[in-house]
């Protein structure tokens, strides 16, 4: 993040006394952050030498800004890993990224058993972390990439998307521009710094644009809400169950009327319930579609109209093109639904395999398949479908979970709503629902209303259990595993 650094530098230069960060220990000036940087920068290049690669510990905390700075000074690759993952989790991420360092609190480094994959532990840095590391592998070897963050992984092994500078900084000001940012405008890290997509968008995004960057480490949806509105927060990005939460737990309407726009993304949405929230915080929701692997590249823009905003997942950013074809590769005609591909500025260099970079698997003409359905409009916007996998085989015939969650999803009383698989002797599967409702729906409610609405029969659940909340992932984003794991917990408790 060389570039980065060097913009920072220069406004240092002319007032290193602003407020630049803030988080659940206090607040910190442009300069503080920047000195911070450069004595980890020292201490790791007394180990590990110039552009290393250094896996963190990823923290909602000044000390991943001040690691992300230091790392940008050595030129080096910044690699991010939740401090929520498990021993084998790190020693799968050690396997695939090399790192020459690894920074960590104390009590990760004992639990990940560091001192184990990198014996040379040195002093303590960042007020009390621990660095270990030694040169491992050359410098160079991550193809221009910056940023490693690893994906969710809602199953198997999870992966290191490599992202460089410029796909960072072309996502940052794309999105800067569409939302009507302002140099200076506040910006809030809600969701984990542990992806490059979160990184990009809570951590480069903010900085780039010189305001307060508010990192919100423990997520506690009033909490979150009271820190934007009390700095006047201009911009945040989150995941569709932190956006339905905010706008139930705000203590009053309007809270975020300074908000010049909330954009969310990354899980099923609904026009109806962002609409209720987005009025209950006093601010526009924008529903986009991006991924790790593609950072952020549509977008709708807080000025369009509600059916836009909230019924549609934007545009494409001005150079990246998305396209919807068939099993063959062929483009499907405009309004039906395809799998998705994308190329464009933002797109990753490949994944982290074995301490280098695996390129990623595209078409002839460049395109990177997401593994998304996708329906785009005459008018260019886009519509995400489901997944290609999410799917419930019931007896033999496929159901798409995207539907049926979004036909649940209309019900007034549905506040959020996920739709798993319960495995079944006869059928296989069948399908399940669960709620979270202030209204006490049960099965009859939700099937009489989808009856109302035309869904086949065929695709209505069976069983609707009704939740305090939906499982969630270390991001905030809906865990399928969790919820069927619950689902068939649910089910085996209740009659038949």
């Amino acid at each position: 993040m060389k570039e980065l650094v060097a913009d920072l530098d220069r406004r240092n230069a002319e007032d290193p006394t602003v407020l630049a960060a803030v988080d659940a220990d206090g607040t910190y000036t442009l300069g503080e952050l920047l000195a911070a940087g450069d004595a980890l920068a020292a201490a790791v290049r007394a180990c590990a030498g110039a552009e290393p690669t250094v896996l963190v510990q990823a923290d909602n905390t000044w000390r991943t800004v001040a690691a992300a700075l230091a790392v940008g000074r050595l030129g080096g690759t910044l690699a991010l890993i939740s401090r929520h993952c498990t021993r084998p989790e790190f020693q799968a991420a050690v396997e695939d990224l090399e790192p020459d360092v690894v920074l960590t609190a104390p009590e990760r480094a004992a639990e990940w058993a560091v001192a184990e994959v990198r014996p040379r532990v040195h002093g303590d840095v960042l007020d009390g972390w621990c660095l270990a590391g030694e040169r491992v592998r050359a410098s160079g070897r991550w193809g221009g990439g910056v940023v490693i963050g690893l994906t969710s992984g809602s199953t198997g092994r999870a992966k290191g998307v490599v992202q460089s500078e410029r796909s960072l900084r072309y996502a940052s000001q794309e999105t800067v521009a569409a939302v009507g940012l302002r140099p200076g405008d506040g910006v809030a890290a809600l969701v984990p710094l542990s992806s490059a997509a979160a990184v990009c968008f809570g951590l480069y995004l903010p900085l780039l644009l010189g305001g307060r960057l508010l990192l919100c480490d423990r997520w506690e949806p009033a909490e979150a809400v009271e820190l934007m509105a009390r700095h006047d927060a201009r911009w945040t990005m989150c995941v569709p169950t932190m956006a339905l939460q905010m706008g139930s737990a705000a203590r009053t309407e309007g809270m975020l009327s300074a908000l010049t726009a909330m954009t969310v993304g990354g899980g099923p949405m609904d026009a109806g319930a962002l609409g209720r929230a987005e009025r209950r915080l006093g601010t526009r929701i924008l529903r986009v579609f991006g991924m790790s692997e593609c950072l952020g590249h549509t977008t709708p823009r807080p000025d369009d109209p509600e059916d836009l905003r909230l019924g549609t997942d934007g545009i494409p950013f001005p150079g990246t093109e998305l396209r919807a074809v068939d099993e063959s590769g062929s483009p499907v005609p405009t309004g039906s639904i395809g799998r998705a591909q994308v190329r464009g500025p933002s797109l990753f260099a490949g994944y982290a395999r074995r301490g280098e970079v695996e390129p990623p698997a595209l078409t002839e003409d460049g395109f990177f398949p997401t593994g998304d359905l996708v329906e785009i409009r005459a008018d260019g916007a886009i519509s995400i479908r489901g997944r290609e996998k999410d799917i419930i085989i019931r007896g033999g015939r496929n159901i798409d979970i995207t539907e049926v969650e979004t036909a649940i999803a209309a019900h007034p009383g549905v506040d959020q709503v996920c739709v798993v698989a319960v495995p079944d002797a006869v059928l296989g599967e069948r399908v399940a629902a669960l709620l979270v409702t202030a209204d006490g729906l049960e099965l009859p409610q939700i099937q009489q209303h989808l009856a109302g609405i035309g869904l086949m029969k065929g695709k209505w659940p069976e069983f609707v259990f009704r939740v305090d909340d939906l499982p969630q992932n270390r991001v905030g984003k809906i865990s399928r595993a969790d919820a069927s794991r619950l689902a068939r917990e649910l089910r085996d408790g209740a009659p038949a």
